[in-house]
């Protein structure tokens, strides 16, 4: 099997939304390689490949090579744009990183231990209120997810973002903004009973 953090490209000369429509009609999908010291770089990547590899939740937070005429790219996948209505890939954006040079990017949060939590023993229910963080560090520190732990949280309780256990080098931006941006992660709360909704 590939390996899932390489994606292998054609680079590309002509640009705008006919060459991207032409592209496409060939079964792929146009992409832009920016950022760092170098000028961006218009590429072309496989649907189908492109599709295999996006099923893996990893390979949005984690550094990728991109290979382009022999040459290597250490890059991370910074957005994509999907079809509305169908399951195609219209455009892919890759952010070059380097060593030093801190990146922000959205990383999974892993909920543990919800079904043994003190407050779902206690009948609570569990409500996300995000299924990924924004985080900033070096390229070499992106965690793949970060766990948050419900063992210990109790029935009206609520995780906020300042609750989360970073890795060491790993920073939440939006913390520092101010105490209201300290949003909530997840929470549990008693299931409304069907007196209370009378």
């Amino acid at each position: 099997m590939a390996n899932v953090f390489e994606f292998v490209a054609e680079a590309r000369s002509t640009t705008g939304s006919i060459a991207a429509k032409v592209v496409r009609r060939q079964g792929k999908v146009p992409a832009v390689i920016y950022g760092g010291d170098a000028e961006p770089q218009m590429v072309t990547l496989d649907h189908n490949e492109l599709l295999k590899k996006l099923v893996h939740e990893a390979v949005y937070s984690h550094i990728l090579d991109v290979q382009v005429g022999g040459r290597t790219e250490k890059a991370i996948l910074k957005h994509i744009q999907r079809h509305p209505a169908k399951p195609q890939i219209l455009h892919v954006d890759f952010l070059r990183v380097s060593a030093g040079h801190k990146v922000k990017l959205h990383v999974p949060l892993h909920f543990i231990n919800e079904d043994i939590s003190v407050g779902v023993k206690k009948g609570g229910i569990v409500t996300h209120a995000m299924s990924d963080v924004e985080v900033l560090c070096d390229p070499s520190k992106l965690p793949e997810f970060i766990v948050v732990d419900m063992a210990k949280v109790e029935v009206g309780a609520v995780v906020h973002l300042a609750d989360l256990i970073l890795p060491e080098g790993v920073e939440i931006p939006e913390l520092q903004l101010g105490a209201e941006h300290n949003q909530s992660v997840v929470q549990i709360v008693m299931p409304r009973s069907s007196s209370d909704a009378e």
